[in-house]
């Protein structure tokens, strides 16, 4: 399999963090052209100071962070302190990062990026609220076509919501956002709820990947276990769901997921619904497919596989 070009857009987060942890740990598969930042879990200051800290943790200085957007398109900010924590990576003492960011706005560099670059060659892995991607979008529509695919977290089928009893947070934050990438033409694929529910750090989990005895693991298993009180109290798991980096193990491993390609709207205007992913899993209607929506993944190899790359780094 060739190197895939990426840009992770994110709002770091403990399980987004894993997920910048694994790109960096992969560069057989994966060329990180750079991170764009997002206001999401916590507000964009912090989402930027976390992304450098965690590519710093990694050894990975030289690692483009640019800032983004701080605020959704067309409703107030939400975020997810209560999750996350006040500093949106809460669990590891880390050392405030000494990297800056990149002069310009994260929608400059994924614009410019998506020109300069070959057609078809750079995947966009967005893992937070999709306002910088469809910011781009809408500034420089002529970028669309230059997408080689769009692989994200986001939305849910059977499992429903996690932040409303109808919407899971990264779409319900900014829902008109989304209704751009997922009417956009790109090819998306999409980890929900359904999928990340499936991918618990046990105690298990956790402990092997703490017994490789690096920084990188130990911080790691830090932020996994802040990160699992939330679930364990709200849902009775067994451990914290990995949502963020199911995007990047499907890059890397592909098998390793399964799903359908069906028709998924984005719900913009309902109170009562805002930001659910209807996503037509049975194919009860007309509506063209425009998602490759997963619905399983292997657990153990997916926790294989991350155990691996973190060993690297």
């Amino acid at each position: 399999m060739s190197t895939r070009k990426i840009i992770i857009d994110t709002d770091p987060g403990q399980d987004d963090a894993v997920a910048i942890l694994l790109a960096l740990a992969s560069p057989e598969e994966i060329e990180l052209l750079g991170i764009t930042c997002v206001a999401g879990n916590v507000p964009l200051d912090l989402t930027t100071r976390n992304a450098r800290m965690v590519c710093e943790l990694a050894g990975r200085g030289d690692v483009k962070v640019f800032a983004g957007c701080d605020r959704p398109l067309g409703r107030d900010l939400v975020t997810a302190e209560h999750v996350h924590g006040k500093t949106g990576l809460d669990g590891p003492t880390l050392p405030e990062p000494q990297m800056t960011l990149q002069d310009g706005h994260a929608v400059e560099f994924l614009i410019e990026t998506l020109r300069t670059e070959p057609t078809g060659t750079v995947t966009l892995v967005p893992i937070g609220p999709l306002t910088n991607i469809a910011t781009a979008f809408k500034t420089a529509p002529d970028v669309i076509e230059k997408v080689q695919e769009i692989v994200l977290m986001g939305g849910a089928y059977f499992a429903v919501g996690n932040v409303t009893p109808a919407a899971e947070f990264n779409i319900y934050v900014d829902p008109q956002a989304a209704e751009v990438v997922f009417t956009s033409g790109v090819a998306l694929t999409v980890m929900p709820l359904d999928v990340t529910h499936q991918v618990l750090v046990t105690q298990e989990r956790n402990a092997a990947i703490r017994a490789l005895g690096t920084p990188v693991a130990e911080a790691v298993a830090q932020m996994t276990e802040f990160f699992e009180r939330y679930d364990r109290e709200k849902y009775g798991s067994e451990g914290a769901p990995l949502h963020d980096p199911c995007t990047i193990a499907y890059l890397i491993r592909p098998d390793l997921f399964a799903g359908r390609h069906v028709n998924v709207e984005i719900e913009t205007t309902s109170e009562l619904t805002l930001g659910m992913t209807v996503a037509d899993w049975w194919g009860v209607t007309d509506r063209a497919p425009n998602a490759q929506f997963m619905g399983s993944v292997n657990a153990d190899g997916f926790f294989s596989l991350l155990t691996e790359r973190l060993a690297r780094l």
